[in-house]
């Protein structure tokens, strides 16, 4: 059935139907998929048994405690029997593109987060029911037909409890939160539960005996900003089911970049201008590919006690060629060499974008360098 949008493609926020899908243990989920041999098994994506960091985790090495961004040998421990995959970024891209064409069937308000989750409005959509619970049900079933990947997808009246949602019966499941529903959600939910409060904000509020939403609820907006800063009103939004952003289908992209955690630690200023040169020819060429160019440079850093320095250099002007980015990172590693003569990973970022838009998707994932 064709439904035909209002004058505004935005309806107020109550009247909203926000989905949150959210692809389960994505980059693992293809490798498994493609290698029947890993099926069942508990596998690290990137990262290697003593060095780098793994990229994503399946369900099976997830029981271990293993999670993504975690020192690959930490999981190692963890897990002994973990299996290391060398990702391929090229192939789940193709995959997330199917996905996303799979969302855009439904509506033209996709906001992609990174290449395994989106936001999707769905108040009108251009096929399919009226009910947001029956689209993302759809939804997954294409997605599975589709790629042979599952999904999990949360559904509600605004973006922060369709996220929260999305993660509840994880993986290959759905939740629903009615705003009959979200303030006893609200109110039970563990403040470290709260999208986008990291774990020392929460750790600091549990301390001051803030441990779910109905800790918060009993105060005003003004004493929450008093108390918590500019996160105290952001909470009291939060709690109080006042989410009113948009699913923007033109999310600011605002920096591209790559890095490498490599095999073995880099401790000559040529190897690491080696790698330096490398990463720059795959930050250049996405900008290029997409006539996108930037005026701040980033270089990143990280020791073998994995203490990360990053260093930028700024300019009037956007780098438009390769030998300029080049240099710039060269004279950035070369000022800072001495202060880090020894590194298990570098990135470099190019930020500050002529047109912020387009993001929420990854160019490059930090996997090992072989």
């Amino acid at each position: 059935m064709k439904w035909k949008r209002k004058a505004s493609p935005y309806p107020t926020r109550g009247d909203r139907k926000i989905i949150h899908v959210d692809m389960d243990a994505f980059f693992a989920s293809v490798e498994q998929r493609d290698d029947p041999a890993l099926r069942g098994k508990p596998v690290a994506v990137g990262g290697s048994k003593m060095r780098g960091v793994v990229a994503a985790a399946s369900y099976e090495a997830r029981v271990y405690g293993v999670r993504s961004a975690m020192p690959s040998i930490t999981a190692r421990r963890l897990c002994p029997h973990l299996i290391f995959v060398k990702g391929n970024f090229e192939k789940y891209r193709v995959v997330s593109e199917q996905i996303r064409e799979i969302f855009l069937s439904y509506t033209d308000l996709v906001e992609p987060l990174s290449l395994d989750e989106a936001f999707l409005d769905v108040t009108e959509p251009k096929r399919g029911p009226a009910s947001a619970t029956l689209i993302a049900e759809a939804i997954r079933r294409e997605i599975l037909a589709t790629t042979g990947l599952t999904a999990s997808a949360g559904v509600s009246f605004n973006k922060f409890l369709a996220k929260v949602a999305s993660d509840i019966n994880k993986p290959d499941g759905l939740k629903v939160i009615t705003q009959e529903d979200a303030p006893a959600f609200l109110a039970a939910l563990p403040v470290k539960d709260f999208h986008g409060v990291g774990k020392k904000t929460a750790a600091r509020l549990e301390k001051m005996g803030f441990l779910t939403g109905a800790n918060l609820l009993p105060l005003t907006e003004l004493e929450m900003a008093t108390r918590f800063g500019k996160m105290g009103r952001r909470l009291y939004r939060i709690v109080h089911a006042l989410d009113d952003r948009r699913v923007n289908p033109n999310r600011i992209r605002k920096s591209v970049g790559a890095e490498r955690t490599f095999s073995e630690n880099l401790d000559t200023r040529h190897a690491m201008r080696e790698k330096l040169a490398f990463l720059a020819e795959k930050v250049f060429r996405y900008l290029k590919e997409k006539n996108n160019y930037g005026r701040t440079v980033t270089l990143k850093m990280k020791s073998p006690e994995f203490v990360t320095h990053t260093r930028s250099r700024s300019f009037a002007g956007e780098i438009r060629s390769l030998s300029a980015l080049r240099h710039t990172a060269n004279q950035l590693l070369d000022e800072n060499i001495e202060e880090v003569p020894v590194v298990r990973l570098l990135g470099l970022a190019v930020s500050n974008l002529e047109r912020e838009g387009g993001g929420g998707v990854q160019l490059l994932l930090p996997f090992e360098e072989e």
